[in-house]
């Protein structure tokens, strides 16, 4: 792991390649889910299955595309009893801090003849993805359906895409505590154009939410607009600020948590005491050769990882306001005070006892975080991202003479006369 100074040369660049990892998509890439998006918009489930067939392997029809009740709760039955009972400690975590975002609508009496407020309307259905071959993360089904359910969105429906026909028993379980109503074994660039467009098998829905491959996050932007999206995900990143006070194990290993993810993940120490960095650097080496996945976590670490040594945490805390990580770890002598100073993260983890492991599985608050310095002006998932708001307006009679003649101005202001006559014919009806 390399250690690096703020005042090197070559600290910027270095910095600047770190914050723009990821950010554009291959040209190859982009053109290729371009044509898969535009095939199963036109074709719908013919080409839904072909690609299903042709990428993850199986064969889907009409008529299996859907997993039933049976497969569900056989794949269920699949679970060791003890991870089932985690599964059940993290959805109650998780429930229990959402259930604090839940927001009610409000109307109030402005003035005399004019009432104001705004409505809360649940989405009608929501898709989430999630990843279900190689990669399985029924954490993320979790944390997507569980605010969704809170929320009050009528139908939660799911594409996880599976190698042999089967659901993962983790996944299946993770639905059945989060309250997904339906299940379609379909992944990849496809099944987000299934859910974006519609099809004979998949209903169209009015949000897709879940992270997945660069084809779904390239698939997830094509189809915005089309329906909404909670954000497109780049790689995972954390981002530990310390002092002399913590333990050079506990941020190495947490740095070599967040490396094993991809290659492309960023993992970032800063502290302004370089005899802990280079402590950190050694225990990082020492770990990452008892690690199961070193060959990942190495290759990021080569790429995007180091020891940054600052002037001082006033530098450090800059610097992570500028990255604007998703993980924010302080492992100081006193976290809550220098969070005052923190003004974009996904998360923030206080002490050298909150491991960012603890927010993506047991915690409580969402995991799905905003990435790639997105931070700056995006939050984590929550019950607010499946309702939407509607404005109510109501004016009386007299409230309408009150304001009816600047506001009829204001429309000649924009050359809007159609405007100022919906305003105008009324002001001659009040004063007949």
């Amino acid at each position: 792991m390399k250690i690096i100074r703020t005042d090197d040369g070559e600290f910027e660049s270095f910095f600047r390649q770190i914050r723009e990892r990821g950010r554009v998509f291959d040209p190859e890439l982009w053109a290729s889910v371009g044509r898969i998006v535009d095939d199963v918009a036109l074709r719908g489930d013919e080409a839904l299955f072909e690609y299903t067939a042709k990428w993850d392997g199986h064969v889907v029809s009409a008529s299996s595309v859907e997993a039933s009740p049976e497969e569900r709760k056989d794949a269920v039955a699949r679970i060791d009893p003890e991870d089932l009972e985690v599964l059940r400690l993290a959805a109650g975590r998780i429930m229990r801090f959402h259930e604090r975002q839940r927001r009610e609508g409000w109307s109030v009496a402005d003035e005399e003849g004019v009432e104001l407020g705004q409505m809360i309307t649940p989405l009608s259905r929501v898709g989430i993805y999630a990843p279900g071959g190689q990669a399985c993360y029924p954490s993320t089904v979790l944390m997507t359906a569980i605010p969704a359910r809170i929320a009050g969105v009528g139908e939660i429906i799911m594409a996880s895409p599976s190698r042999d026909g089967r659901l993962h028993p983790l996944i299946a379980a993770a639905a059945e505590l989060g309250g997904v109503q339906r299940i379609f074994k379909i992944g990849g660039a496809q099944a987000i154009a299934a859910l974006a467009f519609g099809t004979a098998s998949i209903p169209q829905v009015d949000k897709i939410v879940g992270p997945g491959n660069a084809y779904v996050a390239a698939a997830k932007k094509m189809v915005f607009g089309r329906v909404a999206i909670d954000m497109i995900a780049g790689p995972s990143e954390v981002l530990v600020i310390a002092d002399a006070t913590a333990e050079a194990s506990f941020a190495a290993a947490d740095l070599l948590a967040q490396a094993e993810h991809d290659e492309t993940a960023s993992s970032l120490l800063m502290t302004p005491d370089e005899a802990f960095a280079r402590a950190v650097a050694a225990e990082v080496e020492r770990q990452l050769a008892e690690l199961a996945r070193k060959g990942i976590a190495s290759r990021s670490l080569a790429a995007f990882g180091a020891a940054v040594v600052t002037r001082d945490l006033a530098e450090a805390v800059a610097l992570a306001n500028r990255f604007a990580p998703e993980h924010l770890e302080l492992m100081v002598n006193n976290p809550r005070e220098l969070l005052k100073e923190i003004r974009n993260a996904g998360a923030v983890f206080l002490g050298s006892y909150t491991p960012e492991a603890l927010g993506d599985y047991t915690a409580g608050p969402n995991h799905v975080l905003p990435t790639g310095g997105t931070a700056r002006f995006s939050s984590p998932l929550g019950v607010y991202d499946f309702v939407k708001r509607t404005s109510v307006l109501y004016f009386s009679r007299e409230a309408l003479a009150r304001y009816g003649e600047q506001t009829a101005r204001f429309a000649r202001m924009e050359g809007l006369g159609g405007h100022g006559n919906s305003i105008r014919i009324r002001l001659l009806e009040t004063k007949r």
